[in-house]
């Protein structure tokens, strides 16, 4: 299958509403993939529609950030949902990252950076005396030197990881024009994304949302 252009975050526990988008997104001409959150995850058919999806690209949205032993772990837990790529977080640390990256496999180990929903601002409430791109272009470094085969980061920050990271750059916080920023703070329009060198975005309300056929051509518009 071809790599994906954009992932749709399929964040609602409502498998009718999942399937429905899947059905539509398959007649578009954009190849897309389907990223799974906790939300959907950890609901309880979540799991097994997970299991009976069969060509596509998934994408696991765990977001891992606990000791090595309990990261690898969680990664042998959910292989029989063969899942294209599972996310982990950068600040896990280096040890956590390479026992992940042992046991995935094929699967495509992706670090996520700091998350599109915190700024600077946010980052000193919590204890962090750097900026958000100082933290993201050292978690950069830290994922090439881990070698993990893609990152997540705000389209804000993909000049500065591009710098020290080669491989799939994916990025959330994707807005079509006109739509709210809703809770993420580091946004930028579908195109803004890719001329800016994102190899691959993640978009959710503002596609989903509302009518998703109009949503759908003012993505192939913008994308034009």
């Amino acid at each position: 299958m071809k790599k994906p252009k954009i992932f749709v975050a399929l964040d609602t526990t409502n498998i009718k509403k999942i399937s429905h988008i899947i059905n539509e997104l398959k007649r578009t001409k954009i190849n897309f993939g389907y990223k799974f959150g906790l939300e959907f995850l950890n609901s309880l058919n979540g799991r097994k529609f997970v299991a009976k999806t069969k060509n596509q690209i998934t994408f696991g949205d765990y977001k891992l950030a606990d000791i090595p032993n309990t990261c690898a772990s969680a990664i042998k837990s959910v292989k029989d949902l063969k899942f294209n790529y599972i996310t982990i977080h950068i600040s896990a640390g280096y040890n956590a990252i390479k026992a992940a990256k042992k046991v995935a496999g094929s699967t495509k180990l992706v670090g996520v950076t700091i998350l599109t929903s915190l700024n600077d601002k946010s980052l000193k409430e919590i204890g962090f005396n750097k900026s958000v791109k100082k933290i993201v272009y050292t978690q950069a470094k830290l994922a090439a030197k881990a070698k993990l085969d893609a990152i997540v980061c705000s389209p804000q920050e993909i000049n500065i990881v591009k710098k020290v990271f080669k491989k799939e750059i994916i990025t959330p916080g994707i807005r079509l024009t006109g739509h709210s920023s809703d809770d993420q703070k580091r946004v930028m329009t579908p195109k803004q994304a890719f001329q800016n060198g994102a190899t691959t975005l993640v978009m959710g309300r503002s596609l989903i949302k509302g009518n998703l056929k109009k949503n759908i051509q003012k993505l192939i518009k913008e994308l034009k």
